[in-house]
């Protein structure tokens, strides 16, 4: 999140420092700070404290407490006004699980048009462009504050009885279109095809055929876009349900200021202070008169007390804080606090839902006196000691095949089927710990025999190994599995598959590395290469080899590797012989150039016509 250092200033009486301290201080009690430039800091807000930290308010209560001087306004523990209850708007929620809080407000008489200086200049410094006098209230309050806004133009909606019906509801199955991929949305700005699936949260007009005006917590449309000929308006302060925003967000692969808000889960307390501010606001640059409010708020939430001694705070921090000392932190968090024989019961204010136990106030304790007040820890010893014998005798079993010829892969623990299932796997079609490495090792295998560039020898294999760990339900323990039996190396070679019963403390104890030569090495080319495939008949006996060596005589320098993978017999029947199909992949690449097609196909048809004239068919 981008802060300004001008903007944070309005919420302290004293002149703050500059940047660069701001920025140390962030560091070391609140938040990584991922660029410093002048006066502009981009702070990175992690998911716990991102509820009341994405916006000014939120940092300059951190810089409050970071640097012990006190703000000298805090919005959101200033009076709410008493709105009239609007004539003019009703509100419909559908499920108050998805939208947890729903205010409207209906402001006539506005007139839109470029922003006040100073309005300009705030959201500029950072990075916000203005639109108009309207958005941009609604964006300032949402950067100053954390709460998101929407102005709609009350005019683009219908009035059944002078009243407009704002609904929040998802998208039901019959809404979609004939092929089911959703229903079209254009958001504000144009952007369009996007499409809307089933149990999309949106924000309609039920008066006119549920057209929707938005979709909740992310973006509104264009439907009701405010323009310079808007005069009423209906403004939006809501709650919307986290997972709900993110799970929509992310499918829509439309991500927004107002979205990273709510995926983090403000408090439905913060809609009220959002729409006293923007009230204020829009009437202070657009001018207007607020008409009324309807605020549908069915279950109140209110934070509970949470309590920590200070025994418990030491310990859990290897501390020697005093009550006073811990009593002090809490003290410049703001937080409402009842002491009784060293037991602190703190009551969090409404917009710190991150606090909730213990160790949530411990943690307050620890970042606000500071970390670097914690004596080091010394770890606990070692469980015995490293095997490091064995670990050697492994290695030098890894030279020797290395010597021979095999190359060491390393595939993923996890596996399609195993004693052990993961709850939460990373890849659902491999949801347990792998018992063998063979399955994955096969696979390696199939790969590099499909995909390498490296020209072997007419019928050589890659040979490759791998040394793991696997999972079976008998017990952890590491395994050796091979692609191929390699050479004999005498009796004391681990041929069996657990490694770890083996004695390789003693393994290749004599061994001494070879001096061998390697084949010469081939660079990779840097420029792409291009596949063909041939099939063709030839007759039943024919060799694979001499089809491949016709074909490798014609396919010219350019083809950098041939190889047969596919084969099978086809019988005689009605007089007609038996003859077998062969397949062959050409894999063309040059040093110097990108080949073209045509470079390709030159190659084939002569491959082809040589074919051709030894009497087989091509498929």
């Amino acid at each position: 999140m981008k802060v300004s250092r001008a903007w944070l200033q309005n919420y302290f009486a004293t002149e703050l420092p500059d940047g660069q301290i701001l920025a140390d201080a962030f560091t070391f009690h609140s938040f990584e700070v991922e660029e410093q430039t002048g006066n502009l800091l981009d702070l990175k807000v992690l998911p716990d404290r991102a509820g009341y930290a994405l916006s000014h308010r939120g940092v300059a209560y951190e810089l409050a407490a970071a640097l012990d001087v006190p703000m000298k306004k805090d919005p959101l523990r200033e009076t709410l006004p008493n709105w009239p209850q609007s004539n003019m708007l009703s509100v419909e929620v559908e499920d108050p699980k998805k939208c947890l809080r729903y205010i409207g407000a209906v402001v006539r008489g506005v007139t839109v048009g470029s922003s006040p200086t100073w309005l300009k200049e705030a959201l500029e410094s950072v990075g916000q462009r203005s639109i108009n006098n309207v958005v941009d209230a609604t964006n300032y309050v949402m950067l100053n504050i954390g709460q998101p806004l929407h102005a709609f133009d009350a005019s683009k909606l219908v009035q059944k009885n002078e009243i407009y019906t704002i609904g929040v509801q998802e998208v039901e199955e019959h809404k979609v279109s004939d092929k089911k991929t959703g229903i079209p949305f254009t958001a504000l700005g144009g952007e369009d095809g996007y499409l809307l699936p089933e149990g999309t949260l949106v924000i309609t007009d039920k008066n006119n055929g549920d057209k929707i005006l938005g979709v909740a917590g992310i973006k509104g449309g264009v439907v009701a876009e405010v323009t310079p000929h808007t005069t009423d308006l209906i403004i939006e302060a809501a709650n919307f349900e986290g997972t709900s925003v993110r799970r929509t967000a992310q499918r829509l692969k439309l991500f927004t200021d107002a979205s990273a808000r709510f995926q983090n889960r403000p408090s439905p307390e913060l809609a009220a202070y959002g729409m006293r501010d923007v009230l204020a606001l829009i009437q202070q640059v657009a001018g207007g008169e607020v008409e009324g409010v309807v605020d549908i708020y069915p279950n109140p939430t209110q934070n509970l007390p949470v309590s920590v001694t200070t025994q418990k705070v030491n310990e859990l921090l290897g501390s020697s804080f005093s009550s006073d000392e811990i009593g002090t932190a809490f003290k410049r968090l703001s937080l409402s606090t009842k002491i009784s024989n060293d037991t602190f019961t703190v009551t969090p204010p409404f917009e710190r839902i991150d606090l909730l136990i213990p160790e949530d106030l411990i943690e307050e304790v620890g970042r606000i006196l500071g970390y670097d007040r914690l004596p080091p820890a010394q770890l606990p010893p070692l469980a015995g000691t490293p095997d490091q014998a064995r670990f050697r005798g492994i290695e030098r079993m890894k030279d020797q095949l290395v010597e021979q010829g095999f190359t060491e892969v390393s595939t993923q623990s996890f596996a399609k089927k195993g004693d052990i299932v993961l709850a939460n796997p990373l890849d659902t079609k491999r949801p347990a710990l792998r018992i063998s490495l063979q399955e994955n090792l096969d696979e390696a295998l199939a790969q590099a025999q499909h995909y390498a560039l490296l020209v072997l020898p007419p019928g050589e294999k890659p040979k490759l190994f791998e040394v793991g760990s696997v999972f079976p339900k008998e017990g952890e323990h590491v395994e050796l599995r091979m692609t191929e039996a390699p050479k004999a190396w005498g009796k004391d070679f681990p041929t069996f598959d657990n490694l770890s019963k083996a004695n390789m403390e003693e393994y290749g104890n004599g061994y001494e590395p070879k001096h061998y030569t390697l084949a010469p090495f081939k660079p990779f080319s840097l420029y792409p290469y291009i596949v063909r495939d041939v099939a063709l008949w030839v007759p039943q006996g024919t060799e694979p080899v001499k089809v491949l060596n016709l074909i490798r005589g014609e396919a010219g320098e350019l083809c950098i590797k041939i190889s047969l993978f596919d084969k099978f017999e086809k019988a005689a029947k009605d007089g007609v012989p038996a003859k077998t199909s062969l397949a062959f992949r050409l894999i063309f690449q040059s040093f110097e150039r990108t080949l073209t097609d045509d470079d390709a196909n030159t190659a084939m048809e002569k491959a082809y016509a040589k074919l051709k004239s030894e009497g087989f068919e091509i498929r």
